[in-house]
């Protein structure tokens, strides 16, 4: 049994409190001139020696201790304090001025030549340590490494820090922590806006203090996407995307405003507005540097971002992974983020996936043996021959499922498909012979064409791809993969096993029911299995364009077989960026999409976090009236309970294609090897091979509509935003009105009444249990993205503020608001407490009374009352995305966590 009193989706999070890291933030901030708050990574470079220990030990020597004792509320006792630091902080100015010479690997600085004269900057050249354990090195240490030597000052990145990195082979299985800064910070706007919150509110408290509020930035690039917003409110209309859209800015007028308010006011930040794209698609196609190149200083891109699957870019050879938002904003502020060194498995592929095998089908399979294998806190870095069958957009499906198979980080080393797709996405000649020459010369470029250097991995893995069948994943899970082959009969023994991750404990007389319905007028009828969402989404599949074509033409060769997808299936299809529409406009298959309801609905995500609409009340009433498992198939990255939408049980991942025929056929109850899909106008039977394209069907329409100039159209035009956006009006002043009355945007609590000393760890004593789980506990379970329940304690407290119920959003877009995201922890419709015995909801006992209160009342009274309370929960709790307010939120709530518990 372990103790601890933070969550485990972010202990790293609350082992360095919002507090005491802001206390950190805070004092570097007082002690650093302005000059060095520069967002230039080589002006940091240039601060970094080894006399900065020493100057930072005599400046905490002759700063008085700042105290409880202080009076927080008098501006003029704390400004009589800064000026008693002053000369202190005069000489730490002084130690910075002579640190710019004494970088500990100086010598190893080397010129880059341009091939035709000049150079493209200077780089700190790994083969020049003239250390052959380096020459073992997975790639990806390799870009820990490198980060380590160029960062190193011996105070925040150490020289033991670097050698435990080289001797990585012997290091890493003795879990030894190392710092890492990362080039860049990637946002997106539901766990953007709080970043931006504290951001905010860091600089309200600088100004308290009295000192430069306008020193709080970024000092590394951040860019932040607006694409979490959008809702598929509208479908099967030419009008969708205009429709979703205006919606969309009505709901979120506020946080965009506030959004672009941040991207004026803090320097290093770039916002892109909404309808431009998915945040991982638009950091693949445009954001990715894979070398920056900043004021003459070569250095390998790499990025945190406060979404999971940020790790789509290690497709493209980035090193990228998700991290909570505390962990995201120390990373802007400067501070190293530290990381157990990894191990890696090495995963070696060979062979060629067979004819009408997709990505998809790859992806899962990957996931399920990788979660077999077992890589939670470990990177995966695929090799072998098999590396040049697949594409770059292949190894970003791939990369981007990280988070479900555990990995913190899938990489694909650059080679000479990364080189082509950066050609093919409108990077410049110079920009990819840079980045070429760059890695070639620090050791960090594969090139198939010459003989390999074997690498040292933690472990192996090995597949071939010529293995692989077509499967779909579900439907509580994503690594529960199930072939196509074996579809139906799991589906049966789904629906016979008792409630769990693969049960819903249907009885087997009520298995076979048929519910009739009216559906505006036309007969309609449902049943367990039926498919009431069939939705193309954003990340997982939009960046691949085999499987986008490949899904227009299952539609074309549907349609001229007479097909149609029933009109109660809410479909759609939201782009991951509009290059996905210039080249299905371009090979004329949008229309046949048209015509089976895929209409584009947006550009962002949308049905995987749970953006997916009201289904109609016909069949969502039926659906309830009869407790029926209805379907989702999507082909996201996320199906567990509660998050595609409240009424579909059952949630399967499939390759674009497959969506379309699940939609075509109307449930995941059949056998596509032996049953037909439909029947055509005369009335013959359609089967699956008949409307399924070949391999060389979808390379041919590939190579012919999918061209440079659309990247470049596209990305020329992405940062000057909509009519909508740019009509914004936002205040020019550096610090934020806060509006007392908003329900979106609010002052969170973190640093009121804070001391300059951190608060220590309370005991817990006499503490009650608010809440009993079991295993897979997720942070979707605890912090829900998702809709606002109408009967949840989000829905009073917004109520109670004139909000309509129209008007909720989702938890997601409510993220800057700390009163509803209180409320909203714990909130998942389908979380499983234990002291419930057997009810499913957000609610449980408060033990005193025996009373059934809803998490956040009851927590609430246990408060009120002055007691303590504690979670038990078990393996796995806290996994998965959005880990800030997986943390935030219990923290508010509760005073322990205890697990696993057996």
């Amino acid at each position: 049994m372990y103790i601890t009193t933070s969550t485990s989706a972010a202990s790293s999070i609350l082992r360095a409190s919002s507090r005491s890291r802001f206390v950190s933030s805070l004092s570097s901030f007082k002690s650093l001139p302005a000059r060095s708050l520069s967002p230039s990574p080589s002006s940091l470079v240039s601060q970094r020696s080894l006399g900065f220990a020493s100057a930072v030990r005599s400046f905490r020597c002759s700063v008085p201790r700042w105290s409880h004792r202080v009076d927080w509320r008098s501006p003029l006792s704390l400004r009589a304090q800064i000026r008693t630091v002053a000369p202190a902080i005069e000489r730490l100015e002084r130690a910075f001025a002579t640190m710019a010479a004494e970088h500990p690997f100086k010598e190893i600085l080397t010129a880059l030549p341009k091939p035709g004269g000049g150079e493209f900057g200077k780089f700190y050249s790994l083969p020049a340590l003239n250390d052959p354990r380096i020459e073992k090195l997975p790639y990806s240490i390799r870009i820990l490494l490198e980060s380590a030597i160029r960062n190193c000052d011996n105070f925040q990145v150490k020289k033991e820090d670097v050698e435990k990195i080289i001797d990585w082979e012997n290091s890493a299985p003795k879990q030894v922590e190392i710092p890492f800064k990362p080039a860049r910070v990637l946002l997106q706007d539901f766990t953007g806006v709080p970043a931006v919150v504290d951001l905010a509110c860091m600089r309200d408290a600088m100004n308290k203090l009295g000192s430069d509020s306008n020193k709080i930035n970024p000092l590394v690039p951040v860019d932040l996407v607006i694409d979490h917003s959008v809702q598929v409110d509208v479908t099967r209309s030419e009008n969708a995307v205009k429709a979703n859209m205006e919606l969309e800015f009505q709901r979120n007028k506020e946080r965009f405003a506030f959004l672009k308010w941040g991207s004026s006011a803090f320097h290093n930040m770039l916002v892109v507005p909404p309808g431009s794209g998915i945040v991982h698609q638009v950091n693949l196609e445009y954001l990715g540097r894979v070398v920056f190149n900043t004021n003459g200083m070569l250095y390998p891109d790499s990025v945190v971002g406060t979404d999971s699957h940020t790790t789509m870019i290690d497709g493209l050879g980035v090193a990228g992974w998700g991290v909570g938002g505390i962990e995201a904003e120390a990373a802007m502020l400067g501070q190293p983020m530290s990381m157990v060194l990894p191990g890696v498995v090495g995963f070696k592929l060979s062979g060629k996936l067979h004819n009408g095998v997709t990505a998809t089908d790859l992806v899962l399979t990957v996931t399920q043996m990788l979660r077999k294998h077992g890589v939670v806190g470990k990177f995966v870095e695929f090799h072998g021959d098999g590396m040049g069958e697949l594409s770059l957009a292949d190894r970003a499906t791939i990369a981007n499922m990280s988070p479900e198979y555990g990995a913190t980080m899938g990489f694909f080393p650059v080679d000479h498909v990364t080189l082509q797709y950066l050609k093919l996405t409108g990077r410049s000649d110079e920009t990819v012979a840079m980045v070429e020459g760059y890695l070639r010369a620090n050791k960090m470029f594969v090139d198939y064409n010459e003989p390999q250097q074997e690498r040292v991995y933690s472990s192996y893995l090995e597949l071939n791809l010529a293995d692989v069948e077509p499967c779909i994943s579900g439907p509580k899970r994503p690594h529960d993969r199930v072939p196509l082959k074996e579809m139906k009969a799991d589906w049966h023994s789904c629906l016979d096993n008792k409630v769990g991750f693969k049960g819903f404990a249907v009885p087997k007389e009520t298995q076979e029911k048929v519910v009739k319905f009216s559906f505006h007028g036309q007969p309609a009828e449902l049943k367990h299995g039926s498919v009431v969402i069939a939705a193309i989404t954003s990340c997982t599949n939009t960046s691949n364009p085999s499987v986008m074509l490949g899904a227009g033409l299952v539609a074309k060769k549907a349609c001229e077989l007479g097909l149609q997808v029933k009109p109660w299936v809410k479909t759609s299809l939201a782009p991951g960026s509009g290059v996905v529409t210039k080249y299905l406009l371009q090979s004329g298959l949008q229309k046949y999409l048209n015509e089976q309801g895929f209409h584009i609905v947006g550009y962002g995500c949308t049905t995987c976090i749970g953006n997916s609409g009201d289904l109609d009340e016909s069949v969502a009433s039926t659906i309830t009236d009869n407790d029926i498992v209805a379907a989702a198939v999507l082909s996201g990255n996320r199906n567990f309970e509660g998050r595609v939408h409240p009424l579909t049980r059952a949630n399967y991942l499939a390759s674009p294609p497959l969506v379309v025929a699940y939609a075509l056929a109307g449930t995941v109850d059949i056998d596509f090897d032996k049953e037909p899909i439909g029947t055509t106008k005369d009335g013959k039977s359609v089967y699956f091979k008949d409307i399924w394209p070949t391999t060389e069907e979808i390379a041919e329409v590939v190579q012919s509509s999918v061209l440079p100039d659309m990247f470049k159209s596209t990305y020329e035009a992405i940062t000057k935003g909509n009519p909508t956006w740019n009509q914004l009006s936002v205040p020019a002043s550096k610090l934020y009105s806060w509006d007392p009355n908003s329900t979106y945007i609010h002052e969170p609590p973190y640093f009121k009444d804070m001391t300059m000393d951190p608060p220590g760890a309370h005991g817990v004593k006499d503490a009650y249990c608010l809440l009993n789980f079991g295993d897979s506990i997720t942070t979707d379970h605890i912090s829900p993205a998702g809709s606002i329940h109408k009967d949840s304690p989000t829905a009073k407290y917004l109520l109670e503020r004139g909000v309509e119920r129209r008007d909720f959003n989702s938890y997601g877009s409510r993220r800057g608001n700390d009163e509803v995201m209180a409320r909203g922890t714990f909130a998942n419709i389908r979380l499983v407490n234990k002291l419930l015995n057997g009810e499913v909801g957000p609610k449980t006992v408060h033990v005193p009374t025996g009373e059934k209160l809803s998490v956040f009342d009851a927590a609430m009274k246990y408060k009120s009352a002055g007691h303590g309370t504690i979670i038990l929960a078990g393996a796995e709790y806290g996994s998965g995305s959005s880990r800030d307010w997986a943390a935030k939120g219990p923290m508010l709530l509760v005073s322990l966590f205890i697990w696993p518990f057996e």
